[in-house]
């Protein structure tokens, strides 16, 4: 695409804005004479694949979806397994902590805390202001589980909206990654002379609020149509500004509601195969988190639609969910607590604390155990034994990102479990053999959610973005599965069928949100579900 701009005028100021136009074929001689896109395709596969470290790769196509954005979508909508760790989890961790060092280009908007009072003009210096439908948001302050890495967290924004873009054929132009800039805690960036951020310790809450209200009334006057989502806010912020904002904007946060989202997926494919060996009712789960962060309290939260979906009362599914922290099990008369871990701190013990996992394993004596703590190794040899011990087929879900975080890896859960184990992970890890079988691991990536939950929103022009929306996105994931897929144990269908898949999401959240009064696209009212398919299936972008 070559890229002219064109004056306009707005309420009496000349303005230049971004037109795209077709690229013109070059002409004869400006290429080599046997050019050809299929071998150029081949080509780049090639070069990509030549590359021996993940941060190589990671470069390699960052360049390429400058120079050639069609080829980058289309390699990655041909080798969606092999490219999607490369642009996201795991391998966008490294390149965040190196952002600084290898940083090229320009790509994205950034809002420092100096801007205060004049967002609204920084906002509409983003060249393709009309087009602008969907803007990933991120104030760098815990990037995965590696902590504030302040401007650092900007290739957080940037991957997460290529995955939108190659998941669910949302439009390149549409997209806008942006990263808050208020300041870093982490010394180390502060005194890294290439540090592209302020030099200064981060702003106190009450700035920070006014910065955010702000911003986010700026931001949605300046786009009228534009999704906003939140990434890797540290935890009390997450809360605290969705909880904020979700009623008012079209606002979610990705690792409180997609995380949740993906999970519940998960869980109730899990759930089917565990109780098929156990004997028990679905409604008997019982579920232990490690890690009582955003992520795992937000995955809580969404667990209980799977107990709700039972017949339980609400009561009933908390009471099925305990959670561990550093400090061991979460219960009342252990002490003062963060607001965000009370509703699931337990009420029904009154002993001393419970610090070892082991212990707190045989007092739950849970069927499922969940992983958000970014504590490497933290589901040893002894705990998988025990959850074995406990269930004939237990599920353990090691969810934390990077791999390097990961609680256990997938051969060392299925060695120690005899083979048993139903295993899902939030990075990817190989198949395994064990006892003549291939085991196949689950992988709860977000992927499988925000696409097709962002193009539902979208699409519909939802006000809000609802817990039934999210609900509605989990549920079509878990149905998405093929007779195939069921047949090899697996409780997430193939990546490779991801655009299928959001397509599918994205149907479901639309009717979501019309059921739920938060769609101002009423065009869509009077369309059958095949003729929605059909018209969400021909708004996916292709390269």
């Amino acid at each position: 695409m070559t890229i002219v701009l064109t004056p306009y005028w707005s309420n009496g100021v000349q303005k230049l804005r971004v037109m795209p136009q077709p690229e013109p074929k070059p002409a004869r001689g400006l290429l080599p004479p046997a050019m050809d896109q299929q071998v150029h395709y081949v080509r780049c596969l090639e070069q990509l694949r030549s590359k021996s470290q993940s941060i190589e790769k990671y470069i390699y196509l960052s360049q390429l979806k400058d120079a050639d954005p069609s080829m980058f979508y289309k390699m990655c909508l041909t080798h969606m397994a092999e490219i999607t760790p490369l642009i996201y989890t795991p391998t966008v961790g490294d390149a965040c902590l190196q952002f600084s060092h290898i940083y090229r280009r320009p790509e994205g908007l950034y809002l420092s805390y100096k801007d205060k009072g004049n967002l609204g003009n920084v906002l509409r210096n983003w060249p393709r202001l009309d087009e602008a439908r969907i803007t990933v948001v991120t104030d760098g302050s815990r990037i995965l589980g590696l902590g504030d890495l302040g401007v650092n967290g900007m290739p957080i924004s940037i991957g997460k909206l290529s995955l939108y873009v190659a998941g669910a054929g949302i439009r390149p132009s549409s997209t806008m990654p942006i990263c808050l800039d208020l300041g870093t805690n982490n010394e180390k960036f502060l005194n890294d002379p290439l540090y592209l951020g302020m030099r200064q310790k981060r702003v106190s809450d009450e700035e920070m609020n006014e910065f955010m209200d702000e911003f986010m009334h700026e931001i949605t006057t300046a786009f009228p149509k534009l999704l906003v989502q939140f990434e890797d806010f540290s935890t009390d912020h997450a809360f605290a500004y969705l909880e904020r904002y979700r009623h008012k904007y079209p606002v979610f946060n990705d690792d409180i509601q997609g995380t949740g989202a993906v999970v519940l997926s998960g869980f109730l494919n899990a759930a089917k195969l565990s109780s098929a060996a156990s004997g028990r009712p679905l409604s008997e789960h019982r579920i232990l988190f490690l890690g009582a962060g955003s992520a795992g309290v937000g995955v809580a939260q969404q667990l209980q639609s799977f107990f709700r979906l039972q017949g339980l009362s609400e009561e009933e599914a908390r009471d099925r969910i305990s959670l561990a922290d550093s400090q061991g099990l979460v219960f009342d008369k252990r002490g003062p607590l963060p607001e965000h871990k009370k509703y699931f701190s337990r009420k029904d013990y009154d002993g001393p604390p419970i610090k070892d996992l082991l212990e707190i394993i045989e007092h739950v004596k849970p069927t499922a155990l969940l992983g958000l703590s970014t504590i490497k190794g933290a589901f040893n040899k002894e705990v998988i034994e025990a959850m074995s011990r406990l269930n004939p087929r237990p599920i353990i879900f090691p969810l934390s990102n990077p791999v390097r975080l990961s609680e256990c890896e997938y051969h060392e859960a299925v060695e120690w479990s005899n083979g048993t184990v139903i295993f899902a992970s939030g990075s990817p890890f190989p198949e395994q053999t064990f006892g003549g079988k291939m085991h196949y691991p689950g992988q709860g990536n977000n992927m499988y959610i925000f696409p097709g939950l962002g193009l539902g929103a979208i699409l519909s022009r939802a006000a809000s973005v609802t817990d039934s929306m999210v609900e509605a996105a989990s549920l079509g994931l878990a149905e998405s599965l093929t007779h195939e897929e069921r047949q090899d144990d697996l409780i997430y269908p193939r990546l490779e069928r991801i655009r299928e898949i959001s397509g599918q999401i994205a149907c479901s959240v639309v009717r979501a949100a019309q059921r739920a009064g938060v769609d101002r696209n009423s065009d869509l009212k009077n369309m059958d579900d095949e003729a929605l398919a059909a018209f969400v299936q021909g708004k996916m972008w292709n390269p």
